[in-house]
């Protein structure tokens, strides 16, 4: 009896009830995806998640959305619904924390939309600890375009590309190889300790390699500084009790190596996948495996590329069956997702939604779970699938 946790992130399947407090009313990444799809206007045909659509994602869909057609999806084989945040932001840490039992319902510090964004007495700071001759940016920005505008000033000059976004987020961008992988990393720890004092949640290294516009490419040696969880979430409590707790991706960095056994880093939805699939053909008795897969947000979300993300759906699709062949009796997955991300939207942020819940496994029977108030649902179901104490926060659909 086990628990593996699949978080699609940025999978957002229509506005949530507080969107347009966030600029977000009318967003549905899921919605608007399928509907250019099918409209033809990407030049492919309608998207094919054959598997997802069995598991519930059309009816979860639709009930978070009415607008939303419910596809066709034949015999429903898993629980399925919908759930909204009650945490305040609609960033990447919340979203994960909320889901394992700990909302988060004081506000993380955010940067404003001016240039220069950040405060003079940090970027001072910085600059001075880390022996830096100044920095780039200091903006809101698209990683990918500010290093694609600023990555040659940068190999020029030594100085690295600091930015953030609507999430609370500090990013610092540097070269590989000019700068120095081990150099961005130990400015982004320097870096970490001075936005506590702002109550910013993550710092974020973001290599990268080229040599010139047009070539700059970021690598996979992304790594996230996050602040810990304020509150032991299931991921500890599991922990404390003997079980195996596997991090796949960024899960341990989102939780600051708080709760986690074992973090196997892998580079894209792929090999995040291949990864699942050895945990779970592996992975002991009692043990908790999650996996965030993370190209949806980074690669198509805020990249505002919908045909790429179809696609990344229907890959992640045509491997659900080989996920299900290897599960054993008593198993439980579940996919969900910390935040929408609608490539349609305007900007390049992420999307206040409501994320599916789609729960299977051997012995977990097929239906409805409704709309859910809160991510914490998805711990809570796990602590009791696994016989472990009840979370301060969620109601188990089990």
């Amino acid at each position: 009896m086990r628990a593996i946790v699949a978080v699609l992130d940025s999978f957002g399947i229509g506005s949530a009830p507080d969107a347009g407090r966030f600029g977000d009313a009318g967003a549905n990444t899921f919605g608007h995806i399928a509907n250019l799809c099918a409209s033809g206007k990407l030049g492919r045909g309608p998207l094919r998640i054959p598997n997802l659509l069995s598991l519930g994602l059309g009816l979860a869909a639709h009930e978070a959305d009415p607008a939303v057609a419910t596809p066709r999806s034949g015999k429903i084989t898993g629980r399925y619904g919908a759930a909204a945040e009650l945490s305040k932001g609609k960033d990447t840490p919340s979203g994960h924390w909320e889901m394992m039992g700990l909302p988060v319902e004081i506000d993380w510090g955010y940067f404003p939309r001016t240039v220069p964004t950040f405060p003079p007495a940090l970027t001072h700071a910085l600059i001075e600890r880390a022996n830096l001759p100044g920095i780039l940016g200091n903006c809101h920005a698209s990683g990918t375009e500010i290093i694609e505008t600023r990555g040659a000033e940068h190999i020029a000059t030594g100085r690295p590309i600091c930015y953030t976004s609507a999430d609370s987020v500090f990013q610092i961008a540097a070269h590989e190889t000019h700068f120095g992988l081990k150099r961005l990393y130990e400015v982004c720890e320097i870096a970490r300790k001075l936005v506590d004092d702002y109550h910013v949640g993550r710092v974020i290294a973001r290599p990268f390699l080229g040599e010139r516009p047009g070539e700059f490419k970021r690598t996979a040696n992304r790594r996230d500084y996050a602040t810990p969880p304020h509150r032991p979430t299931l991921l500890d409590i599991a922990k404390a009790q003997g079980r195996a707790v596997i991090g796949i991706g960024k899960i341990s960095d989102i939780f600051a190596g708080s709760g986690v056994t074992q973090n196997l880093k892998a580079d894209g939805n792929r090999q995040i996948f291949d990864t699942l699939m050895d945990c779970t053909k592996t992975a002991p008795d009692g043990a908790i495996v999650f996996a965030n897969f993370v190209d949806f947000d980074q690669s198509f979300g805020h990249r505002r590329d919908v045909p790429g993300y179809a696609g990344a759906l229907e890959e992640f699709d045509a491997r659900i069956p080989e996920l299900q062949a290897a599960l054993r009796p008593g198993d439980l997955v579940v996919f969900s997702a910390d935040h929408g991300c609608d490539p349609t939207w305007t900007g390049t942020d992420h999307t206040r939604e409501y994320v599916p819940i789609l729960a299977f496994g051997p012995e977990i029977p097929p239906g409805p779970i409704g709309i859910r108030k809160t991510f914490a649902d998805i711990g809570q179901s796990i602590a009791k699938h696994l016989g472990l104490e009840p979370l301060p926060v969620g109601t188990s659909f089990l």
